[in-house]
């Protein structure tokens, strides 16, 4: 797991690399997710169970979006869901400062569903 995700974090470019690993620190250390790899993906758990998971699409102009998958439980400005049912994302913009404490609300907000 952790070689495909090094080798999926070396190949993008920067800024987007040091945001996803910014964003990857934070949810592992600050937030206490669980990293695992799937669908050539980097998802975060919650007790076990599928939290959010990283996007990062360079066909899309370096797009980086947080996915959070019981997004649909609540509403903030800027998290939307793009006609999705259940999952919400939350927008990166890798050239400016990541807005930490909008970010810690989703993840709080979201943890007591679990």
């Amino acid at each position: 797991m952790e070689q495909s995700l090094d080798h999926f974090l070396i190949k993008i470019p920067e800024p987007q690399q040091s945001c996803l690993l910014f964003l990857r620190q934070y949810f592992i250390e600050e937030m206490s997710l669980e990293e695992n790899w799937k669908f050539n993906t980097p998802f975060y758990y919650y007790k076990g169970k599928w939290f959010c998971y990283l996007s990062y699409s360079a066909k899309r102009k370096h797009e980086i979006y947080i996915g959070f998958v019981r997004g649909y439980l609540i509403n903030l400005p800027n998290f939307v869901s793009e006609g999705r049912k259940q999952i919400k994302v939350y927008r990166i913009n890798p050239e400016k400062d990541i807005d930490v404490k909008v970010l810690k609300k989703i993840i709080i907000t979201l943890k007591k569903t679990y």
